[in-house]
């Protein structure tokens, strides 16, 4: 048998293959001589986990699926392909090798055979993190299933667990979850009904797979009668609607050195009545894995377990708050295909930059308010010279910087606290004065496969930078501060070393790590997928807290001005603010939100793939669905259609009114994304006070370089690198 194949090696591009696959990404290969073409369904073919992949062959109409032969690595596996639709067969193979994989497929005795590389690795991961940290401490004995057991010791090193199902069933007295009884001959008399969109009822029971990928714990939720046939690729759950859900939990603090005991949860009531499949994992929650490029990992993972289970989604939304937006927005536009669409709430670009210039700013401020001047600048001059709404978030937003801070220092006050932890396992080995070389439990340090580190200290370098900026600017042009005061504060505020202590020089960011938070996306540049993905982005306000909140509704605002500035436009970007977010008729503006993100995404797939997509998305977004925000007060619900502007003057604006982060008010970009602005000589007409010979003196002191311009960008950043990254092992696309 003549048999003529081609390989897809994305980092080989060889003319002679370019007929056979994409040199980037090699998903599908196809020639006119066999009339057949491969497609890896599950995975990137260079990034297969497990050994397993769902593969669709394409048939050219006239061929005879009967005929068509598939091998891998030459061992015939043409029975694993059965048809899906007419001239579509899938097949899922199984018991790949780690490493490179050749499958083949021809049809009849003597037709020309064209070939897909696979490259497979292990379920346990890494894939494009980089090396897993460590230390890494299981959690699969305090999880908690759906059934209520533990799931017991983890099987290896891995955190590894058996692969388990389990049934619920929603009861009709009080509204909860219960075990489902598999083995009873009888069903729960107390077993509710759901009426899915489509008109039908079904039981409301619930199969749930709980297993680990990645040294995640992942779980995944449908509605499924156990009377009936197990689903596959090629038998779907009665009561799966076909569309996916993958949901996400918050937080950033504590998140690290950890599997978690919990998922984003996946017995959502609300999405499961609308008949979606839901799933997600320990690492996808922030508050246990503040790692944006491991969730992403993780996300790309749990999907590829997830379709070789079930089929491929008609689409995938992504879903989360918080922590849970930062992964939404960074998978959407770092791995684009991943999510079709994104729903986020109490939203933020990223955690690098916008989160943490603001976070380290107030750590900053509340220490100069404090500790270094106290009650030389009144409550409000501080609020104004903070930007934020209420005087709380000050020292809020101080304690949150504990994220940066590896240091515990007992007896220290909560807002200048450091090496937060989540494990009582954690605790002793954290790094405390009288234990210096202890885990650095900060957010750089659990990036620092991508940051790198620094060849001096040995800690992982930071993209964190406030040199050359006026802190209050904004207010001494108002004529809210004295000169006299703005001089002092920018003279005292001073920086963080690398185990942000306070000292009196400005920090300085490490050039190739700002250069690599852009490359590798680890700082939203919204112009790779992201500019072809549809986003809803709703929020109740917290900017009105009295204590503080992060939660503030600029973020919002940056990443939409982020969009603005990579794309020309944010017209896929839809905000709502101060909705009743839930699924009843009480509640029903979460629900609405889903069901016009359905419309938005089956929408683009009808308009099929002719037209540019960025057009398309936009042109197939739902004419209900529009910048909204509700009027609640005195009881009231009321609509609001509007469009939301950072600065506008519509109703929605005065209700829910937008305030700036200390960066803003020393005069940085709504985008915030200038880690270390460039410098520019003082200027007098950046004033509209007059200062003294002395003080023009003072202020050249303070900035012997010069000051923000922050018109010109960044000075270290050459832009996105590119989709599909990685920091290893796999080599594809990686990351320098």
């Amino acid at each position: 048998m003549n048999h003529l194949f081609r390989k897809c090696l994305p980092t080989l591009l060889v003319a002679a293959m370019l007929a056979a696959c994409s040199p980037q990404e090699g998903e599908h290969v196809m020639t006119t001589e066999s009339g057949i073409g491969i497609e890896s369904v599950s995975a990137k073919p260079w990034l297969v986990t497990d050994g397993n992949v769902l593969l669709r062959l394409r048939l050219d109409p006239g061929v005879d699926a009967g005929a068509v032969r598939v091998s891998v690595n030459g061992a015939d596996v043409s029975a694993r392909f059965r048809p899906a639709e007419e001239y579509v067969l899938l097949g899922l193979i199984e018991g790949l090798q780690d490493g490179s994989n050749l499958v083949e497929a021809w049809v009849g005795d003597t037709g020309a055979a064209v070939g897909l590389e696979l490259t497979s690795y292990p379920v346990t991961g890494p894939i494009i993190s980089g090396p897993h940290q460590q230390p890494f401490f299981c959690e699969t004995h305090a999880f908690t299933t759906v059934a209520g057991d533990s799931l017991g010791e983890p099987l290896d090193s891995h955190c590894s667990v058996a692969t388990r199902i389990d049934y619920v069933y929603l009861s009709t007295t009080g509204g909860e979850f219960k075990p489902f009884p598999t083995d009873a001959t009888s069903r729960p008399a107390d077993l509710d009904q759901v009426a899915l969109p489509d008109g039908r009822q079904v039981p409301f029971i619930v199969r749930v797979e709980t297993g680990t990928v990645n040294r995640a714990i992942y779980e995944v939720a449908m509605l499924h009668d156990p009377a009936q046939p197990q689903p596959d690729p090629w038998t779907h759950s009665a009561g799966w609607n076909g569309k996916l859900v993958y949901t996400h939990g918050g937080g950033c603090r504590q998140g690290w050195y950890r599997q978690g005991d919990s998922t984003g949860g996946v017995l959502r009531e609300g999405l499961l009545e609308m008949g979606y499949a839901l799933i997600s994992s320990s690492l996808n929650v922030f508050g246990q894995n503040c790692n944006d490029l491991l969730a992403s990992e993780t996300h790309i993972m749990v999907k590829e377990r997830f379709v070789e289970t079930y089929g491929e989604p008609v689409y995938t939304i992504a879903t989360g708050a918080s922590g849970g937006s930062y992964q939404s927005h960074q998978t959407a536009d770092n791995y684009p295909g991943v999510f079709d669409g994104i729903i986020v709430s109490s939203s933020f670009p990223d955690v690098t930059s916008a989160t943490i210039f603001t976070l380290a700013d107030a750590r900053l401020l509340h220490h100069y308010f404090t500790e270094v001047s106290p009650d030389t600048f009144s409550a409000e001059q501080q609020l104004a010279i903070s930007g934020f709404g209420q005087w709380g978030s000050i020292p809020n937003l101080s304690q949150g910087a504990a994220r940066m801070d590896p240091v515990y220092e007992e007896g220290i006050a909560d807002e200048q606290q450091g090496g937060e932890v989540g494990l009582p396992e954690l605790e002793s080995l954290r790094m405390t004065p009288s234990n210096p070389d202890g885990l650095r439990a900060t957010v750089y340090e659990h990036t620092r496969n991508v940051y790198g580190s620094d060849p001096v200290s040995g800690h992982a370098r930071r993209p964190l930078d406030n040199r050359g900026v006026q802190y209050g600017l904004d207010v001494l042009n108002r004529g809210g501060i004295s000169s006299e005061q703005f001089i002092a504060l920018n003279r005292d505020i001073g920086g963080f070393d690398s185990d942000l202590n306070h000292v009196p020089e400005r920090h300085v960011a490490d050039p190739n790590a700002t250069r690599l938070a852009f490359a590798s996306g680890r700082i939203l540049s919204g112009g790779a997928g992201l500019a072809t993905t549809p986003v809803i982005d709703y929020r109740s306000y917290t900017d009105d807290r009295p204590n503080g909140d992060i939660h503030m509704i600029v973020h919002q605002f940056t990443t939409r001005a982020r969009l603005e500035a990579a794309n020309g436009h944010a017209d896929n970007h839809v905000m709502a603010v101060g909705g009743a977010w839930g699924f009843t008729q009480e509640q029903p503006d979460l629900g609405i939100l889903f069901t016009e993100m359905d419309r938005w995404l089956t929408g683009i797939q009808a308009s099929g793939t002719g037209a540019d997509l960025s057009t398309t998305v936009v042109a197939a977004k739902p004419a209900a669905l529009v910048d909204v925000c509700w009027d609640n007060r005195d009881g009231g619900h009321i609509r609001i259609e509007e469009p939301q502007r950072y600065a506008g003057n519509g109703l929605c604006q005065q209700l829910y009114r937008a305030y700036p982060t200390p960066r803003q008010v020393a005069g940085a970009p709504l985008r915030n994304d200038i880690v270390s602005c460039r410098l520019k000589p003082l200027d007098l007409s950046d004033y509209t006070v007059s200062f003294t010979e002395q003080e023009m003196a003072a202020l050249r002191d303070i900035f012997p370089d010069g000051v923000c311009d922050w018109s010109q960008g960044d000075a270290h950043s050459k832009g996105h690198g590119g989709t599909w990254s990685s920091f290893g092992p796999s080599p594809v696309n990686q990351v320098r």
